[in-house]
């Protein structure tokens, strides 16, 4: 059974994220490639605060889209001069060096060196700019890795509709959003959205083996599309309620940064929302369903992560506990 190499032109966020989660959600049986870009969007982790990420009014006035994806990890501008990957990978062969390795055998052919960074992101081995941030998801069967390849992205509208919290600026160790990055075509001036998809293939068959092109929209439902579609286009996905709230804790932790927002009725926690741009997609709701109900006392909240059997949930605890509330 070969291997599988997808795109699409299709630019619709809400669409090209219902094709991904369909091949996940699929229970793919050998490794699988889908290239994809978004026109002017911005996409928020799953567990992100979506009021506070994005510019939204802005965003939709200039006639952008907001979208909330299923994997963790934080926000990030779109547009045609970014090109996303999804490696949908059965579980079995699911390796983030190996498919990290096909991003930079990729860009290897343009000259350009890039190294693994921190906790999601590839950045270019001489200056440490970031030009890919990466996020991922497991179902029982099969994990998806996704991530950006910034090649010719327009700066000036990333930093218009981003407002990254100053503790994730001041974790990064500088003080813009632009800082951070880097567009491959700086140093590739022959690079083109096509050639990278190109390149891209090619690293990919090199590393995994015969490889097909097929078209997409033979190998997801219709139906299911659609489902998953409106699910992507629905206001409750991508903002929820706005939240009330009484208390807000928030802590910036090597895996990323927390924000809790605690309604409080007779010292008793009644309502918990959590957000968090943490990879793991599921510790907002696991903060939010461990300290609805807790006592509000610092020894209280941490006891209700503690003995959690993971680390972001202990190390939430040990901060807890030390707050002054």
């Amino acid at each position: 059974m070969t291997n599988r190499y997808f795109e699409t032109q299709n630019t619709d966020p809400t669409i090209n994220l219902a094709l991904e989660e369909a091949l996940l959600l699929d229970d793919p049986q050998m490794p699988t490639l889908f290239l994809w870009q978004n026109a002017h969007t911005v996409v928020i982790g799953r567990g992100q605060n979506a009021w506070k990420e994005c510019r939204s009014d802005l965003l939709a006035e200039e006639g952008g889209t907001l979208v909330r994806r299923t994997t963790g990890g934080g926000a990030v501008y779109h547009d045609l001069g970014n090109l996303n990957f999804s490696f949908v990978m059965p579980k079995a062969i699911y390796d983030v060096s190996r498919q990290l390795d096909v991003i930079r055998a990729a860009v290897a052919r343009f000259g350009i060196d890039a190294v693994a960074s921190g906790r999601n992101d590839i950045v270019l081995g001489e200056s440490g700019a970031k030009f890919s941030g990466n996020a991922f998801r497991h179902t029982q069967t099969a994990s998806l890795h996704h991530g950006t390849i910034l090649m010719d992205v327009d700066f000036t509208k990333l930093g218009r509709y981003l407002q990254p919290s100053r503790a994730k600026l001041d974790a990064k160790g500088v003080q813009s959003v632009r800082a951070r990055v880097a567009n491959l075509k700086e140093l590739a001036p022959k690079m083109t959205i096509a050639n990278l998809k190109d390149a891209l293939f090619a690293a990919f068959e090199e590393e995994y083996g015969q490889t097909d092109r097929l078209d997409i929209k033979e190998h997801v439902a219709g139906a299911q599309l659609d489902e998953l579609t409106a699910k992507y286009r629905d206001w409750d996905w991508t903002f929820g309620k706005t939240p009330q709230f009484d208390v807000t804790l928030e802590q910036r932790f090597p895996f990323g940064s927390v924000e809790l927002l605690l309604r409080l009725k007779n010292g008793v926690v009644q309502t918990a929302n959590c957000y968090s741009d943490a990879n793991d997609p599921e510790l907002a709701a696991r903060l939010t369903t461990a300290l609805t109900g807790s006592l509000f006392t610092p020894e209280a909240l941490s006891d209700k992560l503690k003995d959690s059997t993971y680390l972001e949930d202990q190390e939430v605890a040990a901060w807890l506990v030390t707050q002054r509330v």
